[in-house]
């Protein structure tokens, strides 16, 4: 399995997945005007002619067979060109003596405060490639790119992460809150904002702190509450350090996690190393690899063994990347088996 860089002639098999993906995705709608729109960006953004204010990088995931499966992404400053809100949970307080009451009341903050970071986005893979290490890889290319091209990126990545809806779409969160002030469905608007039409959160929006006790119970209970598939995404991130900080996705009420690149485990122990092609041995783990480049950047995981700052993987491995021996390469371990269930799920 390769992931790469996105391309244009890849629009229809990106047209295919995003049919596929459902409500809570916004970063892959299914609009081929927009996805066509995307991946012009997105080859500007791996040639390294966009500033972080405008970058946005897509990876595709293809099989043996050349089939593109699954995607990922991030957008290198966040909120930069068009707004990027959510909701601060925070806490309010009141008291009395003279009535012994003491309430402590949950609030809601619409805020900027995430613009700038670089934004995990567009995770998604076919569920019959939802097995081995595919969601591993397709998630964490994303962090051994970062390593290679630090410049290009923020010192905060994020992740929302999607939150609850049911099967016909409908989120109990936006039915309590959203559906008051945009008068339209789930479905409606989290299509809007992933075609770029976000000014109206801006306008529409209270501005005043919310109280949730005015939210319904369902809705409530949804706050910071993860989609059921997306719980092994959740851990794939969690498992690389980002961590929830008290911030939720406006729509669906979903959490965002967050990390500084050092503290991302991807990012902290990848190495640069020497390829060398030959057997890994019984002391081989799987490794992310990178070969390196920008434009045509080609990243797997496989079999290797570090030695005396060379990486020693197969021939077929090396083929993969299309390099030879001698070439430099980035890698790091890649956390859990080759017999452990991968842990992927559609989400950022």
């Amino acid at each position: 399995m390769l992931v790469r860089a996105a391309q244009m002639n890849d629009l229809a098999a990106l047209l295919e997945l995003a049919l596929g993906v459902g409500s809570g995705m916004t970063s892959l709608p299914a609009s081929e005007e927009r996805l066509q729109r995307r991946l012009q960006t997105v080859a500007a953004s791996f040639a390294g002619e966009l500033t972080p204010e405008d970058a946005d990088y897509l990876f595709v995931l293809e099989d043996p067979q050349g089939q593109v499966v699954g995607t990922s992404g991030m957008v290198a400053g966040a909120g930069m060109r068009e707004p990027w809100y959510s909701y601060r949970v925070g806490l309010t307080v009141t008291a009395s003596r003279e009535l012994n009451v003491y309430r402590r009341q949950p609030t809601l903050f619409l805020n900027n405060d995430l613009t700038g970071a670089t934004a995990l986005c567009s995770l998604y893979l076919r569920e019959s490639h939802r097995h081995s290490l595919n969601g591993r890889l397709l998630s964490k290319a994303r962090f051994i790119h970062m390593a290679e091209f630090a410049d290009d990126f923020a010192s905060r990545i994020i992740a929302e992460i999607r939150g609850l809806s049911d099967r016909q779409g409908r989120s109990p969160f936006w039915d309590s809150l959203g559906r008051h002030f945009f008068r339209m469905d789930f479905a409606r608007a989290d299509y809007l904002t992933g075609t770029g039409s976000k000014a109206f959160i801006a306008e529409m929006m209270p501005k005043f702190p919310l109280y949730t006790c005015f939210l319904s119970q369902e809705a409530r209970d949804a706050i910071a509450r993860v989609h059921p598939d997306s719980e092994p995404a959740l851990a794939m991130l969690a498992e690389e350090g980002l961590a929830y900080q008290g911030y939720i996705d406006i729509f669906d009420g979903g959490i965002t996690l967050e990390a500084p690149p050092s503290q991302v485990r991807s990012i902290h122990d990848s190495q640069r190393l020497v390829l060398a092609i030959g057997t890994p041995g019984d002391e081989a783990q799987t490794y992310l690899v990178h070969n390196r480049e920008r434009q045509h950047c080609r990243i797997t995981a496989a079999a290797g063994r570090i030695a005396a700052g060379t990486l020693v993987v197969a021939a077929e491995t090396a083929e993969l990347l299309r390099l030879r021996a001698g070439t430099p390469v980035r890698a790091v371990a890649l956390v859990g088996g080759d017999g452990l269930a991968d842990p992927y799920a559609a989400a950022p």
